[in-house]
């Protein structure tokens, strides 16, 4: 007979280990009976556990891991500021040489900046691009469009920001 059996229990994958992270709470054996489906336990089980840690997030580097979404998103910007420069070269209008140059230099800061997530005010000088990028669209009305596109995902990054580090 292959696969486990009750007195040989099989090879364990890494899935069916537990987490060291999260033990279980001093007083307590393991999972209750009433804990339910696969021993999980209730949000208000975990944010009681969350308190006792110290952390508000399951996070190992939570610091880390807002400078990465900083950053991906400040270069996902860029990117896409970039790639906008050849429409906005086509459709021109008067001010299409300005609003190019504007795009190329707004590129250049989201990257700078997504080097600099590791500084305090790099947080609050990519809100400054975001506005820089509003303000953009007074030479061409594309990039107001992705200043109001760029702004909300800039807002939703701070308000994770907010929710991770307290």
């Amino acid at each position: 007979m292959t696969g486990p059996t009750p007195d040989r229990p099989g090879p364990v994958s890494p899935a069916d280990r537990p987490d060291p992270t999260h033990a279980a709470p001093s007083g307590s054996a393991g999972p209750s009976k009433d804990a339910g489906p696969a021993g999980s336990a209730g949000p208000a089980q975990e944010a009681g556990s969350a308190g006792a840690t110290g952390r508000r997030s399951g996070l190992r580097n939570p610091e880390a891991a807002v400078r990465g979404l900083g950053a991906g998103t400040l270069g996902l910007e860029a990117l896409v500021l970039l790639l906008a420069i050849q429409p906005i070269r086509v459709v021109g209008g008067h001010f299409g040489g300005a609003a190019i140059a504007a795009t190329v230099a707004l590129a250049v800061a989201a990257v700078l900046l997504a080097g600099l997530m590791r500084r305090r005010w790099a947080w609050s000088a990519g809100t400054v691009l975001q506005g820089l990028l509003l303000l953009a669209g007074l030479l061409h009305w594309s990039l107001f469009g992705l200043g109001v596109i760029f702004a909300l995902v800039w807002a939703y990054a701070l308000h994770v920001r907010r929710v991770i580090l307290g």
